[in-house]
């Protein structure tokens, strides 16, 4: 009988691990192949080379890249090159983009930039929020942008517990804002166990100097995050539930969901015309090839846009996609001046007339 048991037991055990692989599969695998959706004149930036995970544009059409993201088990094009922030001015011709210096004391050969964000004061100060990786750790690093010296001036580490897995920001003040956790715990272990299982447990998490906490939560992987340009909404991407949640941002900083808007592909970064406040969204149709590596079967590319997202029927459009032949990998499409700066996971990043 205890055998029996035990059998039973294992065949369970069995079935259940089949049934999460099933289910794990669908989430990385979306619409699975993309149809092509040309855009005129595009060309490649020059200077980025190995991935430019996030883009974030100014009023003025100063752009920042973040770029040379690593993470275990992906695809590295420069492995030996630690990441940097570039920055190109979509105002002039040039499609090149130049490598930021950033002042004395801050450890460059760690820099591992994912998701980033800008922040103008009242004084016209710019302040770059930076999610790092140093390690394969956990940090947000604050700088401020110094224009005249094309640099950044480093002036705050940000460490808490609460922060075990920042992918995105979107910064609120010169020392607050509201960050993604795409994983619930810090070991890479554990966290493509809670990946497999389907956890839930991911969340966004509001930081000031007063205080930190949990303003929203049971996400499967909470990743891209942004603001409305009116400030009264946040928006966030659920990778692997394919999803983008509206939450309603409160005088108290704390969140409310508003709706969810479900799309048949891999939401990453979330930009926003401030003109419009469209969304444009970097995607990806197909996980699996993202994680494993093909050169003869690259990741695709594909870019959203969302228009009227608050109304009961919001407008979702293509507006690029490739099958990897030309751009692997998209995490992020952002736009400035009728141009669309495009940027991916490892790839090269480029730049489209709209």
């Amino acid at each position: 009988m205890a055998r029996l048991v035990a059998v039973t037991a294992l065949g369970l055990a069995l079935a259940l691990l089949g049934e999460r692989f099933v289910a794990l599969r669908n989430r990385l695998n979306a619409s699975r192949e993309v149809e092509a959706v040309d855009l005129p004149n595009c060309h490649f930036i020059k200077g980025v080379e190995a991935g430019s995970e996030d883009i974030d544009i100014l009023p003025n059409g100063l752009a920042f890249l973040s770029v040379g993201l690593k993470f275990p088990g992906l695809q590295y094009f420069a492995p030996e090159k630690p990441g940097g922030i570039l920055m190109m001015d979509l105002n002039q011709e040039s499609s090149r983009a130049l490598e930021l210096r950033v002042s004395r004391g801050f450890d460059l050969a760690s820099f591992n930039p994912h998701g980033i964000s800008t922040f103008i004061d009242k004084d016209d100060t710019v302040y770059l929020f930076v999610a790092n990786h140093p390690e394969f750790k956990s940090t947000v690093e604050i700088f401020k942008f110094e224009e005249e010296e094309n640099s950044l001036l480093h002036l705050k580490t940000v460490r808490h517990e609460l922060l075990p897995s920042v992918s995105d920001i979107v910064a609120v003040g010169p020392e607050h804002f509201y960050a993604t956790n795409s994983h619930y715990f810090s070991d890479i272990f554990l966290k493509y166990l809670e990946v497999y299982l389907n956890l839930l447990w991911t969340n966004v998490i509001y930081y000031s100097p007063e205080g930190v906490r949990v303003v929203a939560e049971g996400f499967d992987s909470a990743n891209g995050i942004n603001m409305s340009p009116d400030e009264k909404y946040i928006y966030v991407a659920d990778s692997l539930a394919h999803e983008i949640h509206v939450m309603e941002k409160h005088a108290n900083w704390s969140l409310t969901q508003v709706k969810v808007l479900h799309l048949d592909t891999i939401v990453d970064n979330l930009s926003i015309d401030p003109s419009t406040g469209d969304l444009w969204v970097g995607c990806h149709p197909n996980g699996q090839k993202l994680l494993i590596y093909d050169p003869g079967n690259p990741p695709a590319s594909q870019v959203l846009r969302i228009q009227n997202i608050l109304s009961e029927t919001p407008t979702v459009s293509t507006v690029y996609a490739n099958n990897g032949s030309v751009l692997q990998g998209s995490t992020v499409g952002s736009v400035y001046g009728g141009k669309l700066l495009i940027g991916t996971l490892y790839h090269r990043a480029l730049q489209c007339q709209l």
